[in-house]
């Protein structure tokens, strides 16, 4: 019989991500959760006020996936996916493209977000190579965060992320998001960077997550993607974060007119109920990878790609949120949200409050420069993890992204703690 708690056995055994161990405070053992609660081991509830990184869309232990999941487990839990098919496979790529962007027509799995990215990345540039054209640039955005793998790392901004691996990555050229005013600064910018050498630009469509929920209009990013496609550069959306609802739309990209070639997808994919990512592309993609010759075959796959299981829950989690009651939650909590940002206006402490679809963020001013390293960060993580309440700031950057199934008393508490903390401050 076990005497040490959950957290006193992890201290012995465990290595967490983003955590520097040596200060880092006692981890929380969490045993169980229900809709938008996690229970430690004291039975003592959380409210997951960021869907634990992004992914719980639809809350914790949802019964609708966990019944799928168990069926789908005594039918068919694992089979190798080159060479051979399987339900769940097939019936998740024919729903993901009915409701994705109207030009993507093929579905390659993998299993997160970042290799999501770096199965794009390699689809644009062997797309070219496989015509005959030598293309190997990238063009990205300042801030971008797209992944902690190499090649996802290099097409991320130069950051506290990939500080120590810089020189081990490949070139990338990037621009900063763009606005009305920047705009034609931008489009030169590119003009002089050899736009035919370019394979592709990757970015996350309207907010850039890690980088500290960046958010950045609509309209003039449209333009931009306009003058990447007329001059034959890629367009890779990165919806890893923005998928599935999260941006107030169903996909971030529907905010724009001008069409993605391929769409990487992790995180609300599944409901956080397993790990799994995708990559979609349009029919021409796909096209320039057929032939007779073997070596324009897309060298790429894992062992556990388009995972039975993995893709059931999918599958689940796309019945919970093609319910117009899932919409419905996630309009209450835009305007609940719409609510507490006219708050957060007044609060002198408060930089620049912003909210899209189901995210509000805003920056606590400090004396340090903004961003990943501003030390507030610990200091908000052990006042909201003191009420209960689970919050990760980005540095100063402070953030709520619930489940959708979040309640109204659940959402004014963790509103409550943000106003106790601001009057602290």
């Amino acid at each position: 019989m076990q005497t040490k708690s959950l957290s006193a056995r992890d201290l012995d055994v465990i290595w967490h991500p983003y955590t520097q161990m040596q200060t880092a405070p006692v981890p929380i053992g969490m045993v169980r959760g229900q809709g938008a609660l996690l229970f430690d081991e004291n039975d003592q509830s959380y409210i997951d006020a960021t869907s634990s990184w992004w992914v719980n869309i639809h809350g914790h232990a949802h019964p609708h996936i966990a019944q799928q999941l168990a069926a789908q487990a005594l039918q068919l839990e694992h089979c190798i996916f080159a060479g051979y098919t399987h339900p769940p496979a097939v019936n998740l790529a024919e729903r993901l493209l009915q409701v994705l962007p109207g030009n993507q027509r093929r579905v390659f799995y993998s299993d997160n977000g970042s290799t999501a990215i770096e199965v794009a990345l390699k689809m644009a540039i062997q797309y070219w190579d496989n015509q005959g054209i030598r293309k190997r640039k990238i063009l990205a955005f300042n801030n971008a965060y797209h992944g902690d793998t190499f090649g996802a790392m290099s097409v991320s901004g130069r950051s506290v992320f990939t500080r120590v691996f810089d020189d081990l990555l490949f070139d990338v050229h990037f621009i900063d998001v763009p606005n009305a005013a920047n705009l034609s600064q931008l489009i030169a910018t590119i003009d002089g960077l050899q736009p035919e050498d370019i394979a592709a630009f990757v970015f996350e469509p309207l907010l850039q997550g890690s980088g500290g929920m960046i958010m950045y209009e609509a309209n003039a990013f449209d333009q931009l993607l306009q003058y990447c496609k007329s001059r034959n550069i890629l367009l890779i959306a990165d919806e890893v974060m923005t998928g599935f609802g999260r941006t107030g739309k169903n996909f971030a990209m529907e905010y724009l007119q001008t069409l993605p070639d391929m769409i990487c997808l992790s995180k609300g994919l599944t409901g956080g109920a397993m790990a799994l990512g995708v990559t979609t592309s349009t029919a021409a993609i796909y096209e320039a990878f057929l032939s007779n010759d073997k070596l324009k075959t897309l060298f790429h796959g894992h062992s556990f790609t388009a995972n039975p299981l993995a893709c059931t829950a999918a599958l689940a989690s796309m019945d919970l949120f093609m319910d117009p009651a899932c919409a419905a939650n996630r309009q209450r909590i835009h305007e609940k949200h719409r609510a507490f940002l006219q708050e957060l206006q007044q609060i002198a402490i408060v930089k620049h409050p912003r909210l899209l679809g189901t995210i509000l963020a805003f920056e606590i001013s400090t004396t340090n420069a903004d961003g990943y390293t501003n030390s507030l960060a610990d200091e908000l993580h052990r006042f909201f993890r003191a009420r209960r309440i689970m919050l990760r700031p980005l540095g100063n950057t402070l953030y709520i992204l619930p489940p959708y199934c979040i309640t109204d008393e659940q959402l004014e508490q963790v509103y409550q703690s943000i106003r106790e903390l601001l009057r602290e401050a």
